[in-house]
């Protein structure tokens, strides 16, 4: 019983600990745009990929 008296606080504090994080989140707006990042994802390499082949063109130009 007496291992209850240290476990409680500590459960509590993490539990505490962790919904500070969250609402931490919340605040700073990090759910704001979900899909927005789900289609960067998708199309940051094609837009990569132009412009590293525009700069390569305009080396073999130059």
């Amino acid at each position: 019983m007496s291992v209850l008296l240290f476990l409680i606080p500590i459960t509590l504090a993490i539990g505490l600990l962790g919904l500070c994080c969250f609402l931490w989140t919340l605040k700073t707006k990090q759910y704001e745009d979900l899909e927005g990042a789900a289609n960067r994802i998708l199309f940051d390499d094609a837009e990569e990929k132009n412009e590293e082949k525009k700069l390569q063109m305009t080396a073999k130009n130059s």
